[in-house]
């Protein structure tokens, strides 16, 4: 009564095993390579190390996939050397009672990289948020709002965030009043938006007249660093949770969302796609060898076969992006396709 309870810990166990290593060592490498890259561009060690785990979470969405197969695959092949499958065959699981604890493990592995680990990386990448990493037009951020007298039209060449307050850079600010004529004109090297408005210590304004003035400049704006920040951040630079509210936001003035829509449904069905990459391992370790398993045959097969769906997936992706394919069938498509041709395969091969 209680073995299969056991034996299903044990495979557990052994996938975590297997994945745990093949993510140790990828980890391993992102990591050291990041580092080494960002050493020159960061003040000391510590802050080059701070850099790279953040570029390493964003990295986690793309080698998660290829990790899980090939942590499947070790796995099985640990089991297959130490004939611990066939003590568990002996036990009266099925190839196919077997293999569920590693597809309950692939969707753990989803669930949590969806719901901590993209939140997580999320917080950590817009913390110190730049221009660079925005999705811009022209190459520079533009800004339209109503202000207390008329309309405000910004364009900024760059922007950070300083103590929850955007600050742009080499900016050229217009005013226009509530017939659209141009009232005044404002170049200033620095402008702060914060609670109180835009702010400048120093800037440069001309009035309609062309008189020209030097000194501090402010307008009231309903604009916030949030809205501002909204408007402009890749669908990747918003967290699985706030992506519901934020795509039904946009969508209400207007703004296509079928980018945020993608990444949203990805978010969703990760525990799917790994689901669907346990399958695939599951397939490829498929053998009647007990004693001379090629793990070498396999493991480069299974290299080239995650090319392949990488390249599935990257196509799909795009459809859905271009409006193509419905995002959710896009998103959706890819994990079936491939539990659908693993299965296939794994009903037609003799494991017994």
């Amino acid at each position: 009564m209680f073995m299969p309870k056991i034996l299903s810990r044990f495979l557990l166990r052994r996938f975590f095993s297997g994945v745990g290593l093949v993510m140790l060592v990828v980890c391993g490498i992102i990591f050291a390579v990041t580092f080494v890259e960002r050493l020159p561009s960061n003040p000391s060690a510590w802050a080059a190390m701070g850099d790279a785990w953040v570029r390493l979470l964003e990295y986690v969405p793309l080698f998660l996939p290829p990790a899980v197969f090939m942590g499947t695959l070790l796995a099985s092949y640990n089991l297959t050397k130490s004939s611990e499958m066939i003590i568990v065959s002996s036990a009266g699981l099925s190839p196919y009672q077997a293999a569920r604890p590693f597809l309950f493990g692939a969707a753990l592995i989803g669930i949590f990289a969806s719901t901590v680990i993209n939140p997580y990386s999320v917080g950590l990448s817009t913390q110190n948020l730049t221009h660079s990493q925005l999705k811009l037009v022209d190459d520079a951020i533009w800004l339209r709002d109503r202000g207390e007298n008329g309309y405000i039209t910004m364009q900024a060449r760059g922007m950070y965030i300083a103590n929850d307050d955007l600050i742009f850079t080499n900016v050229l600010l217009l005013t226009q009043d509530s017939t659209f004529r141009l009232t005044r004109r404002v170049r200033a090297a620095q402008v702060r938006l914060g609670d109180d408005g835009l702010h400048a210590d120093a800037a440069d304004t001309w009035d309609a007249t062309g008189m020209h003035t030097h000194g501090p400049f402010h307008a009231i704006t309903r604009l916030t660093a949030r809205t501002v920040l909204d408007r402009y951040m890749q669908p990747d630079q918003i967290s699985f949770w706030q992506l519901p509210g934020f795509i039904y936001k946009m969508e209400m003035v207007g703004v296509p969302m079928r980018g945020h829509w993608v990444q949203f449904w990805t978010l969703l069905f990760l525990p799917l796609t790994m689901i669907s990459m346990a399958t695939l391992g599951i397939a490829f370790s498929q053998t009647k060898q007990r004693r001379n398993y090629s793990f070498g045959v396999k493991f480069s097969m299974g290299v080239i076969t995650c090319f392949a769906v990488y390249f599935l997936t990257n196509m799909f992706n795009a459809l859905g992006a271009t409006g193509a394919l419905p995002a959710i069938l896009a998103i959706v498509a890819p994990p079936l396709i491939i539990i659908a041709g693993a299965g296939v395969f794994m009903a037609t091969f003799d494991t017994i």
